[in-house]
């Protein structure tokens, strides 16, 4: 049975496959090309009417399982307009003007209204549009109710970190939001839950890829009331490679060589950002090539590529063995572009994570813009809150959300006299149009030359050259953890699974919120994957992991999901057939925003002013324009588009 193939119907039965999940697979690649046409089916009628539903009553996105994330019917029609070098068509005036329209319902995007309306006032007019059923765009919230208690996972978006501390502006709107991270970290996260338990950390090895399925638990994280001092020796011996592999990963983890002897900090760091840490291993620390499947995944989760496509001095930046007798200091030494090791030297931001990840942060800029949309008052009560999807695009209220609408096209308008932009959008497989004094462009840059197609050349040139990082994060919902018990273990590395990694839900106890105590309780996993290809540039690997994650169908992932946990958990009598109650595959085709890469990139760094200049009334917002994946980055990015409109 292949790991990362389907399986014959006799395997899925074997697998549980198909209980209790519902797939929302309802609009599909040549379907929409007819709804894009006009030619609509009665069945793709309805579907659209499905897609367009945010009035309707019992409308809750949060709760939908399946495919999710980059869902059927939030992307096809960007992707027409895409291969097709632009929208050609026309679309119906709806008579509604407003101040400011803003692309995209992410973090970003929901901070520019709210920066919009704190210099110009709570009577803006402000409509933002968004092609998911749900806003958030990255910061997503799946929801289950699981044996009568309400359990919340991140679908996207995790934590408030950053490598900085957030800036007056995005500290600011964190604070106005009632958002304290350090106090609300103190108050409800409870970290040592599952150590005090004494579960630690594993390591899954495949077959597939080391030769034999084997569990090892983990010294990482293990509790160190055993007294063992050879811990680390112990545990690589149980590990499935050669012996020479065993012994280079031992001197690896604990060897205090000083690999590149007579050089000085700054040389030393240069050279670690000229070679991948693939090639450091192999090329500087002379080890077997036998250690590279055991790392190779390693940079999956941050960078989301093989350790073949990251900078050896990004690796020793976030704390990878094999560096500890080059004896580098952790100042900032501004280097090509970037400042490696800067989150050392200034601490970095606060840290915290909602249950839900930053989706309580996008509820909470909702909740800012359209209170009568998410009750409550506080950044504790926003967790358990249920937002009313209804009250967001009421007319007569000045600020409103229009989801499941496709922008295909912004323009300047020509006439000075009538200064502005003219906005398209699709929905339901009609394309409509409104008109803005301001537009604010808070999504994905390389979609926004299609739909800018009036943007200078060279400035297209710019946005493209950023390409997101492709990624898959899993709720998973368990009948119980009884075999994470039964293994001493939270978590369990899976460095050649097809998710990476499999984790309980963080325990936490926030306003209502309560997590499970009891192993005998359901509860939420949390799995990851990005569909690295090692042996190509970082960006190509996700260019390729891109296509692959929207060529997968929901079948593919469930039946891997399900053969995984088995062969992961079976040791303590998981059962996926019996186990699992439900799937939530949140698919980011587009995800993590790029980062510099000192392998690939100019020294200068990456075109950032240059792809998000402003365009006559038509400002750029959103991660990907400040070069970092991160909350913060979003939230100033907003406050400068905004700025730069207002000027």
């Amino acid at each position: 049975m292949g790991r990362k193939n389907g399986a014959g119907r006799g395997q899925d039965r074997d697998l549980g496959m198909g209980r209790n999940i519902d797939r929302r697979d309802f609009l599909q690649g040549s379907a929409v090309a007819m709804v894009a046409a006009g030619a609509l089916s009665p069945e793709l009628a309805a579907a659209a009417a499905e897609v367009a539903a945010q009035d309707k009553p019992g409308y809750y996105p949060p709760t939908l399982t399946g495919m999710r994330g980059s869902h059927p019917g939030s992307f096809e029609d960007a992707h027409i307009i895409r291969d097709r070098g632009g929208f050609a068509g026309s679309g119906s005036d709806t008579g509604e003007e407003y101040d400011l329209v803003i692309v995209g319902a992410g973090i970003s995007g929901l901070a520019a209204a709210h920066f919009y309306r704190e210099r110009t006032g709570t009577k803006a007019k402000i409509l933002i549009l968004d092609n998911h059923d749900d806003f958030g765009g990255h910061a997503k919230r799946n929801e289950y109710m699981l044996g009568g208690r309400l359990q919340i996972m991140n679908g996207g978006t995790m934590g408030i970190e950053s490598p900085t501390p957030y800036s007056p502006v995005a500290d600011g709107l964190m604070k106005t939001l009632g958002i304290h991270p350090e106090e609300l970290s103190k108050a409800s996260d409870d970290d040592a839950f599952y150590g005090e338990m004494g579960l630690g950390s594993g390591i899954f090895f495949d077959r597939e890829t080391f030769g034999v399925d084997k569990f090892v638990v983990s010294p990482g994280r293990r509790p160190r009331a055993d007294g063992q001092p050879n811990a680390m020796a112990a545990f690589i011996a149980q590990i499935p490679l050669s012996e020479p592999a065993r012994r280079d990963v031992l001197a690896i983890e604990t060897g205090d060589i000083d690999y590149m002897p007579g050089l000085t900090q700054d040389q030393k760091k240069q050279r670690l950002a000229r070679m991948s840490y693939q090639d450091y291993l192999l090329n500087v620390v002379k080890a077997d090539p036998g250690v590279i499947p055991y790392y190779l995944h390693r940079t999956d989760g941050l960078w989301g590529c093989g350790i073949d496509g990251v900078s050896a001095l990004d690796c020793w930046g976030s704390h990878f063995p094999g560096f500890k007798g080059l004896k580098l200091d952790r100042t900032a030494t501004p280097l090509m572009g970037y400042t490696p090791g800067n989150e050392m030297a200034t601490g970095g931001s606060y840290g915290f994570h909602f249950p839900d990840g930053n989706a309580s942060i996008a509820r909470l800029l909702v909740r800012n813009l359209i209170p009568a949309a998410m009750p409550g008052s506080t950044a504790e009560d926003v967790v358990t809150a249920r937002a009313d999807y209804s009250q967001l695009d009421k007319a007569g209220q000045p600020v409103r959300i229009r989801l499941s609408s496709v922008v295909v096209h912004a323009a300047n308008n020509k006439a000075p006299a009538k200064a502005g932009v003219q906005v398209t959008y699709m929905r339901g497989g009609k394309s409509y149009v409104v008109k803005a004094k301001h537009c604010v462009m808070a999504s994905w840059n390389m979609m926004i030359p299609y739909i800018c197609p009036e943007l200078p050349a060279p400035q297209k040139v710019a946005l493209h050259y950023l390409v997101k990082t492709p990624l898959v994060y899993t709720t998973v919902a368990l009948r119980n953890w009884e075999a994470f018990k039964a293994l001493g273990v939270s978590n369990v590395s899976c460095p050649g699974g097809y998710h990476t990694g499999v984790s309980l839900n963080q325990a936490q106890h926030i306003g209502g919120y309560q997590s499970p105590r009891s192993p005998s309780e359901p509860i939420l996993v949390h799995m990851t994957r990005t569909p690295a290809s090692p042996g190509l540039p970082e960006r190509e690997q996700h260019k390729v992991g891109r296509m692959e994650l929207l060529t997968t169908p929901f079948e593919t992932f469930e039946h891997n999901i399900r053969d995984q946990l088995g062969r992961v958990l079976g040791g303590g009598g998981f059962d996926p057939a019996r186990d699992i109650l439900g799937i939530t595959v949140n698919r980011w085709p587009h995800g993590y925003a790029p980062e510099y890469n000192s392998l690939i990139d100019p020294d200068e760094g990456l075109p950032l002013k240059a792809a998000r200049a402003k365009f006559g009334s038509i400002a750029i917002a959103n991660a990907d324009s400040g070069g970092g994946a991160y909350t913060d980055v979003a939230m100033d990015q907003a406050h400068r588009a905004v700025s730069e409109l207002l000027a």
